[in-house]
């Protein structure tokens, strides 16, 4: 699967094993049109790239297109 993600000014907390991990919203689209989001704690370069400009690129944000973006449905929760 392919999907093209737009980071997002929201950032809500998500336990993991009882510890509060920050994570951002991304929104995002698949290759088939199928609009989603991704809850992202961590993203790094690989060490070859330009990390300075990626860096740059991690600054630009922008509102969550849905407002009720960062809920979890629980059919998705195990």
């Amino acid at each position: 699967m392919q999907v093209t993600l737009e980071s997002t000014t929201k950032i809500v907390e998500l336990i993991i094993n009882d510890v509060a991990v920050p994570a951002r919203i991304w929104e995002g689209v698949t290759a088939k049109g199928i609009k989603c989001h991704a809850y992202i704690t961590r993203i790094a370069v690989h060490k070859e790239d330009d990390a300075g400009e990626f860096a740059a690129d991690l600054r630009e944000h922008r509102a969550p297109r849905n407002p009720d973006v960062g809920v979890i449905p629980s059919r998705l929760v195990p």
